[in-house]
């Protein structure tokens, strides 16, 4: 794991450049009072360091940033969602266990299947 890597901000205005990657992108939607955010911080950022190169981790503070948790229609927080090629993929909300995000992350690497 790559000492120092971070998951990414994701902004209201970065938000369609980041998530029309050629990668999975993991958006975390958080605010600084939220209890359960706060819980699934350390776990988010230890993906971001393990998943570097194959995958975007990102982070939305939904305080600074309104359009796009409303676009989502976000009302709990945290929600992680799961996007490829722009397209939201999967979704889940509260804290999850590591290995749950881990196994959604995987799934979304892998070659759509038709």
């Amino acid at each position: 794991m790559a000492a120092g890597t971070h998951a990414v901000e994701a902004t209201d205005a970065n938000f369609n450049d980041l998530i029309n990657s050629d990668k999975p992108v993991l958006v975390d939607f958080w605010a600084e009072w939220c209890g359960p955010c706060k819980m699934i911080g350390p776990v988010v950022e230890q993906l971001a360091g393990e998943y570097e190169g194959k995958a975007i981790v990102a982070k939305m503070d939904v305080d600074q940033n309104s359009a796009v948790p409303a676009k989502f229609g976000i009302r709990s927080i945290p929600t992680l969602m799961i996007f490829k090629n722009g397209q939201l993929i999967d979704k889940v909300i509260g804290a999850v266990p590591k290995n749950v995000l881990e196994q959604k992350l995987q799934g979304a690497m892998e070659p759509a299947t038709i």
